[in-house]
């Protein structure tokens, strides 16, 4: 039994079985270009991103953190890389990555992982959208054999320019249609009927390619591996004694934090698309973390959870580790014992497989269904992913994080201000929660009431369910201002319940306009305090709060001035 699911008899294991199967090769189709793309884009050998590729499948896919989740070489570090190789060169990179993966075992073993369990939804799904629209546009050139100029603005800038090469070449066009037809068959493979519909589009779509690519007059590319065991890189004692530069000791807390912070990041996105086991977050951080101890003393490239990847475990209907595990098995296989059989596969066909995972990733229709749902979602869903495509997945990720922050804050500050004028009298009523973001609102009515040219300021916030310190302080300077002006100002403030008006307080002469106020009274410890509405209508009866000592023939119990 493997992961508790493969406990059925007879036909229940052999099916299970060939769903993990067929679904790892799928994966494996999948990552093959990821890591040698990832490696180019980093500065290193390709051999060294397939190293990458195995490590994620059969070091961090055995480990129980997460089920679906497939871990290599991400994108989302080949920048950092590359500029980490240029620096420092390609020989400290075993020693950064090792060091890196080390740390995440330590931030695993403090159980730090379950703090990236508090994402917003919206937040992830732009971020699998973020990923996706780049994802689409930098292998739309892979399937006409062309390079990708570089950023996903530029890739987007430049497919005019592509375009009008794929027209002009005969090689590219055949290139573009094997790719063309390898999404096409992505989307409707499924609706075949019969046995055939089971197997994989990606690799019928392989299948297709590999004969086309075979033809009389065609000259497509095809995967180029090297040496693997050759491109081995452990590092000496030498990268070791340089681990006192600085600059080596930032790379690797670098490479620790968005490592770290992009395998988790993918996790909660990863389980949002599936219905099994839900991702440890301690336990993938620490398998995040062994991952990249092994590559590092291999040194090969850091390790990510890879949304790419993961997304097509699932869709191929994977439901254990098994399917994650062997992706890397075949990585291992065909890297070492059939290069020949991977030079036989069109790039083309492997970057349309690439398009049609960052179509689903993009999901075009969560869009208008998070706008039907919830327009404020909707606006961090939409920045999160330009934020993404314009900068890189980490930026994006935290400037989502940062709007979600604010758009709670703001709907948590929602504050109902109520100004009317009656007579002599002009009234502030507040309630809700009156924070620091709701201070421009308040202050206009403080002013609006100061500015009204009455003579008596009624100031209520008993509705007010949580009042900050910001807000409080500018209620409670505004009320001394306009006293010290001469203006007389009652204050509720919340937790004051409105005191009734009684008839001898009706009768009582008003006080002059200068006096100071005095405190209301506490009633009896067995009597029921009167319970105030949250949400004082205009119509209410009010009262003027006098401070100033009763005189002697007042009666005790009435310091109520109308």
């Amino acid at each position: 039994m493997i992961g508790g699911r493969f406990t059925a008899g007879g036909g229940g294991l052999r099916g299970d079985l060939a769903t993990e199967i067929t679904a790892s090769l799928v994966v494996f189709l999948v990552a093959l270009p990821l890591c040698i793309g990832v490696a180019v884009a980093s500065g290193v050998p390709a051999e060294l991103g397939i190293i990458s590729g195995v490590i994620g499948g059969l070091v961090v896919g055995a480990v129980r953190g997460s089920t679906l989740q497939v871990s290599g070489p991400a994108a989302g570090l080949a920048a950092l890389v590359a500029e980490t190789v240029a620096e420092l060169g390609v020989a400290m990179l075993g020693v950064i990555v090792l060091f890196a993966g080390l740390l995440q075992i330590v931030l695993g073993l403090v159980r730090l992982g379950r703090m990236f369990q508090a994402i917003s939804v919206a937040v992830v799904q732009g971020m699998l959208a973020g990923i996706g629209v780049p994802l689409m546009f930098s292998q739309a050139y892979p399937m006409a054999d062309a390079k990708a100029p570089g950023t996903p603005i530029e890739n987007m800038a430049g497919i005019p320019g592509l375009l009008a090469g794929i027209l002009t070449d005969p090689q590219a066009m055949i290139a573009t249609l094997l790719g063309v037809t390898t999404v096409v068959l992505s989307f409707v493979w499924k609706k075949v009927p019969g046995p055939a519909g089971r197997i994989p589009a990606a690799l019928v779509a392989v299948g297709i390619g590999i004969v086309v690519a075979a033809l009389p007059g065609v000259d497509v590319k095809t995967l180029q591996v090297g040496n693997l065991l050759a491109s081995v890189q452990v590092p000496g004692a030498e990268q070791f004694a340089r681990l006192t530069d600085g600059a080596v000791l930032t790379a690797v807390l670098t490479f620790t934090v968005i490592a770290s912070a992009e395998s988790l990041f993918t996790a909660a996105a990863v389980d949002r698309m599936h219905s099994g086991p839900r991702t440890r977050y301690n336990t993938e951080l620490i398998a995040q973390g062994a991952g990249n101890t092994v590559a590092g003393l291999l040194g090969a490239l850091p390790i990510t959870a890879v949304v790419a990847r993961s997304s097509a475990n699932v869709q191929a209907g994977a439901k254990t580790r098994v399917s994650r595990t062997l992706h890397g098995l075949w990585l291992l296989a065909f890297a070492l014992l059939l290069p020949q059989v991977l030079a036989l596969i069109p790039i083309s066909v492997l970057a349309g497989v690439l398009v049609h995972s960052g179509w689903k990733l993009f999901g075009p229709a969560e869009f208008p269904k998070m706008w039907r749902q919830d327009r404020g979602e909707f606006a961090v869903m939409t920045l999160t992913t330009l934020v993404i495509v314009a900068t890189a997945l980490l930026e994006g990720v935290l400037f989502g994080l940062a709007a979600g922050i604010v758009l709670a804050a703001l709907r948590m500050s929602q504050t109902v201000i109520r100004q009317h004028l009656e007579e002599d009298t002009a009234k502030v009523v507040m309630a809700g929660n009156a924070t620091f973001l709701r201070l421009p609102q308040v202050i206009e009515a403080l002013e609006a009431a100061a500015a009204s040219g009455k003579p008596r300021i009624r100031l209520d916030l008993t509705g007010v369910t949580h009042l900050d310190h910001a807000c409080r302080n500018q209620v409670e300077e505004f009320t001394a201002q306009q006293r010290g002006l001469g203006l007389r100002v009652e204050l509720l403030m919340p937790g004051e319940a409105a005191p009734a008006r009684s008839p001898a307080a009706s009768a009582a002469p008003a006080a002059p306009a200068s006096a100071p106020l005095p405190r209301r009274p506490v009633a009896p410890a067995a009597q029921e305090p009167p319970q105030a509405s949250p949400w004082p209508s205009a119509d209410a009866e009010w009262f003027y709060l006098d401070t100033r000592p009763l005189p002697e023939e007042r009666r005790p119990g009435s310091p109520l001035v109308g």
